[in-house]
């Protein structure tokens, strides 16, 4: 295996590694897949979004990978890979805490917030369980003849003239390839940052982070406290991505079909450094004490991994490609876990990138497309930074953190219906950020909330909120009678035969009530 030579060489095997590896190989490129560890193993980054399971099928479709159709959707999943372990996921459930206090319902919703995703459980999103899930692509991808090395320690990469040069250790033997082109899957602060000393690039909007997370078994549902009386929510709460915010930080609460419970804490520093984030499992201990109505949920729970502590979570790469390198967008930068944002922007590069090497491969407008690939990678993550870091610094006041998360749902949403209607066009970038009025709007709100202001303030600005998604609303989030539960609407019934989808906005043929 020493001084082989690929076309495409793809580094890490996650999801996304797996996938662009299998698409290289597709489109008749000499593809290796070179991974440092082994699978399974645990990762971060679990759950999906209506919108990445679009371009995941999207992917299976173009690129003629139909064993991936069927992790798309909660049905097609059980009825046809029960054995790889995923969660059910119908929407976005949000509760609001005090650090000291148990959580209590209230009869009009203020610590609530429920945005459905799907309107029925066949239609469902999922959480993957990624030890089955990234186990079950690198197979496919082996099985389609894509070349692939575990176990390998890359130490080097040198550009050369005609080629890039990785050089490395493999189970106590040298390894060396070379690559007319390298992907770096790797995740953040990854491979091709790390080898080549790369800078990072600061988000100046996002505050300092940290995460500490794990898997659990044990853990209890809901308690009666989170539930209101008289009230049918828009989906069973848990069949979501829980988010339990309290001030300067957030819990995720995932839970998948195998009795695996992930679960974990992204934070500020003020708040991480409190609770000493870096002592581990101490530290989640104190957490629950600190949060009693979650204290009483993960009461009986055990963790089955090591806790993992992240120092620091956002990070974002200064230079994303090279002449003979491209970053997917997880290996170029990440936010934070809140609102799922990860796996569509992944996907969103793997899709360009897939393109580019179809259509630009070896022609004078490669370079060009790679440095366009470059740029709307950056934008898409600093836009996403910038919502992520509004939404810290509101995460005090619940009501207006709410307001602002619609700008995030609103968006999903509108993209989610052009793919769907054929007019992707309309939504080629996530949270919209290639769309003028929208993302200029959405990054003077975030920053206007990330300032001190009064009460009257924050009306203001949730009402500039309203004004700037109802252009793009499918999902009838401002419909006052909706709030703070929003069931899932049907964004087909938008559409109609002979119109664009923002003209039946504009004509007011979307539904605005469930």
């Amino acid at each position: 295996m020493s001084n082989r030579h690929f076309q495409i060489v793809v580094v890490g095997s996650g999801f996304a590694g797996s996938l662009m590896a299998m698409i290289a190989h597709r489109l008749g490129f000499s593809t290796a897949l070179i991974e440092r560890g082994r699978h399974p193993r645990f990762v971060i980054g679990e759950s999906s979004t209506p919108l990445a399971n679009l371009l995941l099928e999207e992917l299976a479709d173009d690129y003629d990978l139909p064993f991936v159709r069927p992790l798309c959707k909660w049905g097609p999943w059980q009825e046809q890979l029960p054995h790889i372990g995923c969660g059910l996921k119908r929407g976005f459930t949000f509760y609001h805490h005090e650090l000291g206090g148990a959580f209590q319902s209230d009869p009009y919703l203020h610590r609530q917030l429920m945005v459905g995703a799907s309107a029925n459980e066949a239609m469902a999103d999922t959480h993957w369980y990624r030890p089955d899930f990234d186990q079950y692509l690198v197979e496919q991808a082996e099985a389609l003849g894509v070349t692939y090395l575990d176990e390998v320690g890359l130490s080097r990469v040198t550009e050369e003239k005609n080629c890039i040069r990785l050089e490395g250790n493999r189970r106590g033997t040298p390894v060396q390839l070379s690559a007319e082109f390298v992907i770096d899957a790797t995740g953040p602060r990854g491979f091709l940052h790390r080898s080549l000393g790369l800078a990072e690039k600061p988000f100046p909007s996002l505050p300092p982070t940290q995460a500490l997370f794990s898997h659990f078994t044990g853990v209890g549902p809901l308690p009666e406290s989170f539930h209101s009386a008289g009230r049918t929510p828009p989906y069973p709460p848990e069949q979501a991505a829980v988010h339990h915010v309290f001030p300067g930080g957030w819990v995720w609460v995932l839970k998948f079909n195998n009795g695996i419970t992930s679960a974990g804490a992204a934070a500020t520093d003020a708040v991480a450094n409190a609770l000493e984030f870096r002592s581990g499992e101490p530290a989640w201990r104190r957490l629950l004490e600190r949060l009693p109505s979650l204290g009483e949920i993960f009461g009986p729970s055990n963790a089955v991994t090591p806790f993992i502590h992240q120092p620091r979570l956002a990070f974002q790469s200064a230079v994303i490609t090279g002449s003979r390198w491209a970053m997917l967008p997880s290996a170029a930068g990440v936010i934070d876990p809140l609102l799922s944002t990860g796996f569509p922007l992944t996907l969103f590069g793997v899709v360009r990138i897939g393109r580019l090497l179809s259509n630009h491969w070896q022609r004078p407008s490669f370079v060009a497309e790679l440095e366009g690939y470059a740029q709307l990678t950056a934008l898409e993550l600093e836009t996403t930074a910038s919502l992520v870091g509004a939404l810290y610094a509101t995460m005090d006041r619940f009501e207006l953190f709410k307001q602002l998360s619609l700008l995030y749902f609103a968006a999903a949403h509108f993209s989610e219906t052009a793919r769907r209607s054929g007019q992707a066009h309309l939504a080629d970038s996530f949270l919209l950020c290639r769309d003028s009025i929208f993302s200029s709007e959405l990054r003077k709100i975030c920053e206007a909330a990330t300032q001190p202001f009064s009460s009257n303030g924050a009306d203001e600005l949730a009402e500039r909120v309203r004004r700037v998604i109802k252009p793009f609303d499918l999902a009838g989030l401002t419909d006052p009678s909706r709030g703070p539960w929003y069931p899932a609407l049907d964004p087909e019934l938008c559409l109609s035969p002979n119109l664009s989808l923002q003209q039946s906005l504009a004509e007011g043929k979307c539904p605005r009530r469930g």
